[in-house]
């Protein structure tokens, strides 16, 4: 693990932060990019799940991903995913995505069609073979109904030069194991759990797309660093530390918790559009006191 993978190790999946009216705001998402790279993520992947990408139209998606690109300037790679259930939308979302000048693509595993895995291999090659920019596939059989295998992971891997990366959020680690061996050089293995981002980093994985990085980015750059260093034992305290964290906020629908978080820590970013609603005012006080536990909030 000593060569650094090209989107680095501690990826964020950015919340989108929205105005009183519930609204994209456009100036806020800028600002929360800044505040994530400053407290030391490698890159930011925007309108994934914890982005609330289902709800928010392609047009404001792309106005939040040509303003973040113009706000970082080249400081670290931005990511977008792309990815639906339908291979025409999502090659077409990864051209005007490209078109806005983004670094690398996510794309998720087609969710409600379940498709077999032949039908994997042929959407995400026909995605990758009609953009040139780096890709990393998304793969989360809990939201999208169906697990993309690790012989389909492997075969994309070798067959699409571009397609660099998984983030593996099937929680199966002796999947996650077989991919990280069998791997072609330079194919990036990514915990899609945060919680796991310790056993996933221990067979091999390179770090992880975090959820909790919104509000705790130096906790979880704790964790991949001494990890991808071979710190194991410094690596384990830093993933114990936060853990309570890592899933404490999941107790209920992802991005609920997230969001609240942000809001506690100040950093405003607004509710959420339906069918997510807002935590609980007993979920908000058990969130915050999670926080507090973790130091995170004071």
């Amino acid at each position: 693990m000593s060569s650094t993978p090209v989107f680095g190790r501690l990826i964020p999946a950015m919340v989108t932060a929205f105005d009183e009216n519930l609204q994209v705001d456009v100036e806020q998402n800028c600002k929360l990019a800044k505040r994530l790279l400053d407290g030391g993520c490698d890159s930011i992947l925007l309108f994934g799940t914890t982005g609330e990408g289902p709800t928010i139209h392609v047009e404001k998606k792309l106005e939040v991903i040509k303003a973040v690109v113009d706000m970082v300037a080249g400081r670290a790679p931005i990511i977008a995913n792309v990815g639906t259930n339908c291979t025409e939308d999502s090659i077409e979302m990864a051209k005007k995505a490209a078109a806005c000048g983004v670094d690398g693509l996510m794309a998720v595993v087609p969710f409600y069609n379940k498709p077999p895995q032949e039908g994997l291999y042929r959407h995400f090659r026909a995605i990758a073979e009609a953009v040139d920019l780096p890709i990393i596939l998304y793969n989360i059989p809990g939201r999208c109904g169906i697990n993309m295998t690790a012989e389909t992971t492997l075969r994309l891997a070798r067959d699409c030069a571009n397609i660099v990366a998984v983030k593996e959020a099937s929680g199966n680690l002796d999947q996650i194991a077989e991919i990280c061996d069998a791997a072609p050089e330079g194919f990036a293995v990514y915990s899609g759990d945060d919680a796991l981002t310790y056993e996933v980093m221990k067979r091999g994985g390179v770090g992880v797309i975090s959820t909790t990085a919104n509000c705790a980015p130096a906790a979880m750059k704790k964790i991949v660093d001494n990890a991808a260093q071979g710190n194991w034992e410094a690596a384990a305290s830093a993933h114990e530390a936060i853990l309570p964290l890592m899933k404490g906020l999941f107790l209920t629908a992802n991005p609920i918790l997230v969001k609240k978080a942000l809001n506690l820590q100040g950093f405003n970013v607004g509710s959420l559009r339906l069918p997510l609603v807002d935590a609980t005012p007993e979920q908000a006080a058990q969130l915050a006191e999670t926080m507090r536990v973790c130091g995170v909030l004071d």
